[in-house]
């Protein structure tokens, strides 16, 4: 064990030298998070997978307009959309669109959902030697580890040809809503003491269904929990090749590394508190907003406590609200407007109604008040993760899962750019970094 006196020693020593002055950064033009200064991100790549498009540029400054998320060409209000209204799943065309570059036919679409089926099941002995005997708190972790223990069970895990990268991808993209759901229920058992139940699987269920039907003791759900549950992995399934998460796929790929890894990392990034991982933020939130506003329909009371978080004075005194604003979006985050509206039909006449009121009184006095309390008059809007969480505790799903269940989603997204890098980018990315330490001279030891 390290003393106290050690322990604070090496963690001055910590701070210390790991601690540049933010003049440097100015100095030197540095565009710390890849950052413009205006809050633009820098263009690090071409893509023709996806556009996030939530501002134009006027003679230099940024003017909001509502949001657009647009997968290979399409709106995603017409992707969503359309699969609502022909009331039918549709998770499985985006995976589709996402990995071939094209919308499916009837017969093309029929094939691949039976591709997935059939790639779902786990190698021999997967579950007990990489899952169940190693089990683990973070569901996330388990993921990424099982994606990198994939390699092994792989006969060739280093071939690159189109081919077989497709196969690749196909795979785990199949087998980590199962992975998740296995993690999950060993989890369970070995950390909080409660039963787990493993059922085996349905050839015939889609992946909402499949996941549902996973983590349910009785297996039972409605088509219309399966089709929210669907419509919720449509919308995180793909968001560009900035993300966090993305670029670290692109990133890792540049390198020449095999898939299981750069899906592994790209995993590993979407965990952190300021990308995927956000969702858990933001339901934490929530639930202290409703344990401290007696009256939820009380705007007053609310914005009342609201001011408080603004001021530090309230939850984790960031000075934060948790789910309002975006990098990219200004007036509105499509992912959000179209959750939004499919949360409030679920809710009605629910015991959710009125916690949703409560979610929409959140998003409507936000701005004002961040006028009103900080002088900000940015445009601000909910981002996805205002509603995510709400609509994961309607459909049962445990707070454990919240952040998988993004990286089940936005695993074809990953796969979409890790071919767009293979095939164009062809060279390691590798920014520079400017080196502000002065050269020192050497001391021998006995002398320090």
């Amino acid at each position: 064990m390290v003393n106290d006196t050690a322990r604070k020693l090496l963690c001055q020593q910590f701070v210390t030298n790991n601690t540049i002055d933010p003049k440097f950064y100015d100095r030197y033009s540095v565009k710390r998070g890849l950052r413009n200064a205006d809050g633009t991100g820098v263009t690090a790549g071409l893509t023709n997978i996806c556009n996030v498009h939530g501002y134009v540029v006027n003679e230099g400054e940024r003017m909001p307009i509502e949001g657009q998320l647009i997968y290979r060409g399409y709106n995603i209000n017409d992707l969503v959309g359309n699969a609502v209204k022909e009331n039918r799943f549709g998770f499985e065309e985006i995976v589709y669109l996402l990995l071939l570059g094209e919308l499916p036919n009837k017969d093309e679409l029929a094939a691949f959902k039976m591709m997935i089926a059939e790639n779902r099941p786990l190698p021999q002995d997967f579950f007990s030697d990489m899952i169940l005997k190693a089990p683990s708190k973070d569901i996330m972790n388990k993921m990424s580890r099982a994606i990198l223990a994939l390699y092994s069970y792989d006969d060739n895990p280093e071939n690159r040809a189109p081919e077989y990268e497709m196969a690749t991808a196909i795979s785990i993209i199949s087998k980590l809503p199962y992975i998740m759901t296995l993690a999950y229920q060993v989890k369970r058992r070995t950390f909080d003491n409660q039963t787990m139940f493993l059922h085996p699987l349905d050839p015939n269920h889609n992946t909402a269904e499949m996941i549902l039907a996973a983590i349910r003791p009785d297996r039972q759900f409605t088509d219309d929990e399966a089709k929210l549950l669907d419509l919720l992995m449509m919308l995180h399934a793909e968001h560009g090749g900035g993300n966090n998460s993305t670029f670290a796929c692109r990133v890792l790929t540049s390198s020449g590394t095999d898939p299981y890894s750069a899906y592994s990392a790209a995993i590993g990034s979407l965990k952190g508190p300021k990308h995927g991982g956000a969702n858990i933020k933001v339901s934490a939130m929530h639930e202290c907003i409703k344990a401290n506003v007696a009256n939820w329909d009380d705007e007053g009371e609310v914005a009342d406590f609201l001011i408080k978080m603004l001021n530090k004075e309230a939850f984790d005194k960031s000075g934060l609200i948790y789910g309002m604003g975006h990098a990219v979006y200004t007036l509105s985050d499509p992912r959000a407007v179209i959750l939004k509206a499919n949360a409030k039909r679920m809710a009605e006449g629910t015991e959710f109604e009125k916690e949703f009121r409560l979610l929409d009184t959140i998003e409507r006095l936000t701005p004002e008040l961040f006028l009103k309390v900080k002088g900000s008059d940015k445009a601000m809007c909910a981002n996805v993760d205002m509603y995510s969480g709400f609509v994961y505790r309607m459909l049962g799903i445990p707070q454990d899962l919240f952040t998988p269940m993004f990286a089940v989603s936005r695993m074809p997204g990953w796969c979409a750019h890790r071919f767009e890098e293979l095939v164009t980018g062809k060279r390691i990315i590798r920014p520079a970094y400017k080196a502000v330490s002065k050269e020192r001279e050497y001391v021998p030891i006995n002398n320090r």
